[in-house]
């Protein structure tokens, strides 16, 4: 019976040969139950249903039973597993006792694909940092380049140091607040593909978003440092006799 149909109150299919105080006992019994569910990291509880063990069919769905016991403080899976086998052997000798293992270690096989999604999309996106800084740098040197002569005419008007720096860092927050909204246009379009790896958090949360413009313009500013210095210490004379 599943139990989200129970709870709302839905239609199914139940066999005409079962009395109606029996289905009226079982619906109750399932109402009053704590939603259960396997796997809650990728499915809701409402994706979850209860199956008659004996209906299952074993090509397509888990043919065997799993039990939790609980230890006393201090007891692992390898001080209770002789007693849980001897239990076992006592109600059906040929029953198979396997893939005995704490809860911690059941949860780390849960969580591992999550995880090794985690971390991959974690260092493609730190590489994506990087060559992003690489790039800006590299276009705000260029500017600077081409700009040599601007610079030089500013430097020899009176401009100060922290023109010339303002200048490049300015050209800098351009770029970085362009490509922050670009991204994130792209990132909310997106979000259906990303959202079944994320858990905690939704593919929209404000401060994710935040967050990571924060960085990017960290990051842009970081690369922005090194070309302003040079249009700083640009000799206007020299920059003047080029033409």
């Amino acid at each position: 019976m599943a139990e989200t149909v129970a709870r709302r109150g839905g239609l199914a299919v139940i066999p005409q040969d079962i009395p109606v105080d029996v289905v009226a006992e079982v619906l109750s019994w399932v109402k009053a139950r704590h939603p259960v569910y396997d796997t809650p990291i990728t499915l809701k509880p409402h994706s979850t249903v209860y199956l008659p063990y004996l209906q299952t069919d074993p090509v397509f769905f888990i043919n065997h039973m799993t039990y939790v016991v609980r230890t006393a403080p201090g007891g692992g899976a390898s001080s209770v597993a002789p007693a849980m086998r001897a239990a076992l052997g006592d109600v059906d000798a040929t029953i198979p006792v396997q893939a005995l293992q704490t809860m911690d270690a059941s949860m780390l096989d849960v969580v591992a694909e999550p995880r090794f999604q985690t971390r991959l999309l974690t260092t493609f996106s730190l590489l994506a940092l990087l060559l992003a800084v690489i790039g800006t740098y590299g276009v705000l040197a260029y500017d600077v380049a081409e700009r040599t002569r601007e610079i030089g005419i500013r430097i020899a008007l009176g401009a100060g140091t922290r023109d010339v720096r303002r200048l490049v860092i300015g050209r800098t927050l351009v770029f970085a607040t362009v490509g922050i909204v670009l991204g994130s246009v792209g990132a909310l379009a997106a979000t259906r593909l990303l959202s079944r790896f994320l858990f905690g958090v939704t593919p929209t949360d404000p401060a994710t978003f935040a967050g990571t413009a924060i960085v990017l313009v960290g990051a842009a500013l970081g690369a922005g440092v090194v070309p302003a210095l040079r249009a700083t210490r640009v000799d206007p004379i020299l920059a003047l006799r080029q033409d």
